[in-house]
């Protein structure tokens, strides 16, 4: 086929043709990666690979999309679960309290952390010099697999197609169906996804232009609108060992079991998504819909145990190392070793982050309602407005004198200064 678009190779992870024998394609099974599959066969004359990673999501045929690699010409076709390494990935998420921007658990960076990491194993086990991905230029996601993919092997190339072949929606489907690629549809929805058992992405359509109310109910795939919402509330009491989810309702769960348990309870009542205004790594601003009705939950019990355990100088300092870990992670930087020092930290801060926190559900409201830790700083006898000799009030004034002794020093030499100058 020859290419329409004027695009030019510059980086020197770029693959070339005529420089290698086989490829690894990250592969979805959708139109543009069935494209891919036979697009990158002719274009630099090699073999293909398929690799399919599940981690948790829930709308593929992963068997059926492993025969069609195959059909389609793959030289071998693989589909590997990954589910219980990726909710490795989503405790960390919950113990750095994640959240880019107001409300997004950062599903889809935590996914291509683990994507990468997979497909260079499996590019060294098959002995491929180059990995395909299907990304587009305008995105997040060509940074994030180009980025980790020669961070863990710098020798691998890449190739990304949608980059390189100008063509439209109309014309693969076009190219599909001239060339026997099967093609569910020929009429594309105006949203499209990307999900694992994190969280569900929704771009596309109403979604995209911000002054546009998104019609949730065509839109939303894993909750209801909280007008759809049950009229009972629900109580869920998530315990935590070390910061980590270990278990719901007194029943101990594996963390990607009690993650998709979550989705579902969590989606019934409407809770945890989120309309977002994105800044984007490549530097657009985009609105987004994103479902992370586990990750909402899990992360507000975690976050009100922690401070439950933690100093208010503990706190404060938590808050601004986990608006860190989420930019850092959003922004391609897993592997970034300033990464790791956050990390220790976390892990540091999370060990007495152990207990049991009870959540109310209802009609799109995630509100936390009763809390528990043998690390908690809360004494009844130091706290409570009834008497109690614990807590010397005696001392109380002398700490306000102290206490204000800075602003009311300043607040009167700068109205001496005024009377002064007038």
């Amino acid at each position: 086929m020859e290419q329409i678009t004027n695009y030019k190779k510059v980086a020197s992870h770029e693959a070339e043709k005529g420089s290698f024998s086989t490829c690894l394609l990250l592969y979805s099974g959708g139109l543009d990666t069935s494209v891919m599959l036979k697009w990158i066969r002719e274009e630099y004359d090699c073999e293909m690979i398929a690799l399919t990673i599940n981690i948790g999501q829930t709308s593929d045929n992963l068997d059926a999309i492993k025969q069609k690699a195959l059909a389609l010409g793959a030289k071998d076709a693989i589909v590997y679960d990954a589910k219980d390494e990726f909710a490795e990935l989503c405790a960390e998420a919950v113990k750095a309290n994640a959240d880019y921007q107001g409300g997004y658990a950062l599903g889809c960076p935590l996914g291509r952390v683990m994507i990468s990491k997979l497909a260079v194993q499996f590019a060294a086990e098959f002995g491929c010099e180059v990995i395909a991905h299907g990304c587009t230029g305008k995105g997040n996601d060509q940074v994030r697999f180009e980025s980790y993919i020669t961070t863990l092997n710098p020798a691998l190339k890449i190739i990304a197609p949608v980059r390189e072949w100008g063509m439209g929606r109309e014309e693969e489907i076009a190219y599909a169906i001239k060339n026997g690629i099967p093609v569910e549809q020929t009429k594309k929805s105006p949203y499209s996804y990307d999900e694992n058992m994190w969280a569900n992405t929704g771009e596309g359509g109403e979604i995209e232009d911000p002054q546009l109310i998104p019609p949730l109910e065509n839109i939303l795939k894993w909750c209801n609108t909280p007008k759809n919402a049950p009229d009972q509330e629900e109580i869920v009491k998530i315990g935590f060992e070390q910061g980590v989810p270990v278990s719901m309702n007194g029943i101990e769960y594996d963390k990607k079991d009690l993650i998709m348990l979550l989705n579902k309870i969590g989606g019934k009542h409407g809770v945890g998504y989120f309309h977002l205004i994105e800044d984007r790594v490549v530097g657009l601003k985009v609105r987004g819909v994103y479902e992370n009705p586990a990750a909402h939950i899990l992360i507000q019990a975690h976050k009100n145990l922690e401070q439950l355990v933690s100093t208010r100088e503990e706190n404060e300092m938590k808050t601004l190392i986990d608006q860190k870990w989420a930019y850092l992670v959003y922004g391609a930087k897993y592997f970034e070793p300033v990464l790791d020092n956050i990390r220790a930290y976390i892990d540091e801060q999370n060990k007495k982050v152990t207990g049991e926190v009870t959540v109310r559900l209802y009609k799109g409201n995630c509100e936390v309602v009763a809390l528990e830790s043998p690390w908690s700083l809360f004494d009844e006898n130091l706290a409570t407005f009834n008497k109690s000799a614990a807590f010397n009030q005696n001392a109380s004034a002398g700490f306000i004198e102290l206490w204000n002794l800075p602003q009311k020093t300043a607040y009167q030499l700068k109205q001496q200064l005024i009377k002064e100058t007038t």
